[in-house]
């Protein structure tokens, strides 16, 4: 059999415990404040907003695609290289499903003083304004007031006389994706180019996807929880909970400092992560009970030492040739394959690392708090 070690080792991984959680507990604190102070950048999915495939049929490059944007009026365009770099195929991101704004809809209304407004609503989620006049009004009209540079009204439907007075007009407002389709055209005249897709997440279904997914996360470390209480002693349960949350946090560093786009991809690697984790976890524990078995009354450090030692190999040639796979995504991946890809590999990296640092140790402290505790317990009779 291939063997990485020749010989048994013997390092003192136990001794070096303190300075270990030393610093993972410094990374998380630090991970938890640049969280509740910059915060993740939410991708369509969660933050809402419209996601467009382009193919262009001559070469041209992401950052000209979004100097266009930039002058078409689109502050927040994200354009991302998909498939080969011959292929110039472009995913497209803008906020907002809508050109409608608050602040459109606010100086419209201003504007509409001459028609004598009964009632006046913004639907910004869907593009829309529903509006009720005392008089009736002219669609072009209706079409000159709501229509800038900025904001381009689509349709005016006219919704017939109220039975409580009044005319009834719907004001349907064009979507992002024309709006970046009209800026294509006119700042790259000289390229054709078509859409493929258009995807559409409002703002309420993103929250929504959001709140999914966290629960998603909660639910798998809850049923993660139940399997190892039932699968072990009770002292081993804090060491893997712990440790498996120290992974997720570091992942979730990596998408702080990367800034690259938190999503369902995200959630989807966060959870391998989540598995990966409690796996190699399992893997020294179960080293750990069977030492336990065979070594009685040897000092709980020392088998743990002796454990990790004994199943070291093995860990290194498993994390070892899941990192290898990943290396070849991070190579040859575009945007969310490339994405999920790099959170996995510092995963698996992290999750090696705290199955020997953090969860072992936790479960030494944890078995002396428990020792301490039969201790000073009195004793009845």
């Amino acid at each position: 059999m291939m063997r990485i070690f020749k010989q048994k080792t013997t390092i003192d991984f136990i001794g070096h415990r303190r300075s270990a959680l030393f610093a993972s507990s410094l990374c998380c604190i630090a991970i938890l404040a640049g969280i509740a102070l910059f915060g993740f950048n939410f991708g369509v999915d969660f933050a809402g907003g419209t996601l467009m495939e382009a193919k262009f049929f001559e070469p041209v490059s992401a950052e000209a695609i979004r100097e266009v944007g930039l002058k078409g009026g689109l502050p927040d365009i994200q354009v991302q290289s998909i498939g080969a770099k011959e292929d110039n195929t472009f995913l497209l991101r803008v906020g907002g499903t809508t050109q409608l704004t608050q602040e459109h809809a606010e100086q419209a209304r201003a504007l509409l003083e001459e028609v004598e407004l009964k009632s006046f609503y913004a639907d910004l989620g869907n593009g829309l304004v529903n509006l009720r006049t005392a008089n009736k009004v002219e669609a072009q009209l209706l079409v000159q007031k709501f229509s800038t540079q900025e904001a381009a009204v689509k349709e005016v439907r006219e919704l017939g006389e109220s039975q409580s007075g009044g005319f009834d007009y719907q004001i349907v407002f064009s979507g992002m994706a024309d709006k970046v389709q009209t800026a294509l055209r006119a700042g790259l005249a000289d390229k054709q180019f078509e859409i493929r897709r258009v995807d559409y997440v409002g703002p309420q279904v993103g929250r929504q996807l959001r709140n999914k997914g966290i629960a998603a996360l909660v639910y798998a470390t809850l049923a993660i929880i139940v399997y190892i209480a039932f699968r072990f002693d009770f002292k081993f349960g804090p060491g893997a909970l712990v440790s498996m949350v120290h992974d997720v946090l570091i992942v979730f560093g990596y998408y702080l400092l990367t800034q690259r786009e938190f999503n369902l991809t995200a959630i989807a690697a966060i959870l391998t992560v989540v598995g990966y984790s409690v796996n190699d976890t399992i893997v020294i524990y179960d080293r750990i009970r069977e030492e336990m078995a065979r070594f009685k009354g040897r000092p709980f450090a020392e088998i743990i030492n002796l454990s990790i030692n004994e199943t070291l190999s093995r860990t290194i040639l498993t994390s070892g040739v899941t990192a290898l796979s990943l290396v070849g995504l991070l190579i040859f991946g575009e945007g969310e394959i490339f994405d999920f890809a790099a959170a996995m590999l510092v995963g698996i990296l992290v999750a090696t690392y705290s199955s020997i640092f953090v969860a072992s140790p936790l479960t030494i402290w944890f078995e002396e708090y428990l020792k301490r505790g039969k201790k000073e317990r009195p004793s009845v009779g």
